[in-house]
């Protein structure tokens, strides 16, 4: 095999100094700084070249805040290439404003608008927004989709009224892995993969699992399908980190995905870890 060169597509850092992160109280764990040079040492000597930074739920008002702070880091660490931006997108037009102030942002490439916590499976499909996102087409922005497999089938509906904007599933659409289900999560995957606009980023997989107690062979039949389902050409890396840690550390996660995907070719391995999060995120110097 080939040196492995890792594009991570989905990164998150955190300074509750600067920004505020609600979520965080609930999370003793990750209540605390989470810097580039903290990555690094996570990263230990993985030749991870270059990062696409995502959005980490601060509190509402904070966006632009979130994307200025990321974009004075990467004029020291260079590897973050790419940001994706948090933006309310319910609010429709409304929203534009938002993604105005955000586009003089070089780095921005998207938007997440997380709805996995949604008491309305339907919110998804809300006129607003579906507005929002098929404004995105605008900017040039692709779109994250964070939700659990509880959303999936309000999902691949509302994906396929913004096929005018690119969309990437993030964490495999968190199957329940814990409860060892893989249906209807197959199938539901497989109707989105009929969406050619949708990709699918391995990202978050071991968090969906007992964070105490999962194995590879409970993690493998995910991964596998979901790259099955959407091809090499259609999925890309996402490291996760620091969330991931609440159940495997970042080798760890390399080597799982190694370890299960022992059989593929260079240059297949080089597709999913590198070459098409490069190419989806638009990052420049990654070849």
């Amino acid at each position: 095999m080939s040196a492995l060169s890792i594009v991570d597509t989905h990164v998150h850092l955190t300074d509750p100094a600067r920004l505020s992160y609600p979520w965080q109280a609930d999370v003793p764990k990750l209540d605390r700084p989470f810097l580039p040079a903290d990555y690094q040492a996570a990263t230990g000597d993985l030749d991870v070249t270059a990062m696409v930074f995502v959005e980490v739920d601060t509190a509402s008002g904070q966006e632009v805040e979130e994307v200025a702070w990321v974009s004075e880091l990467a004029t020291d660490e260079a590897r973050i290439r790419g940001i994706v931006a948090r933006a309310p997108l319910e609010k429709g037009e409304g929203v534009r404003a938002l993604l105005d102030e955000l586009h003089t942002y070089p780095l921005v490439r998207g938007i997440r608008r997380i709805y996995q916590a949604e008491p309305d499976l339907d919110f998804c499909l809300r006129p607003g927004f579906i507005e929002g996102v098929r404004a995105l087409a605008h900017y040039g922005f692709s779109f994250d989709i964070c939700m659990n497999w509880r959303y999936m089938d309000q999902t691949i509906r509302f994906a396929g009224q913004c096929d005018n904007v690119p969309m990437v599933l993030d964490h495999i659409g968190k199957p329940d892995i814990v409860g060892g289900k893989l249906d209807p999560w197959r199938g539901q995957m497989r109707e989105l993969a009929r969406l050619p606009h949708v990709t699918c980023k391995i990202s978050g997989v071991a968090t969906e699992a007992d964070h105490d107690n999962w194995t590879v062979e409970q993690l493998r039949p995910f991964i596998l399908e979901s790259i099955e389902i959407f091809g090499f050409d259609r999925v890309m890396f996402g490291g996760d980190w620091p969330v991931a840690t609440l159940a495997i550390d970042y080798p760890r996660w390399v080597d799982v995905l190694l370890e299960v995907l022992a059989d593929v070719s260079d240059e297949e391995r080089g597709k999913l870890f590198h070459d098409n999060g490069a190419a989806f995120y638009r990052l420049a110097g990654t070849t």
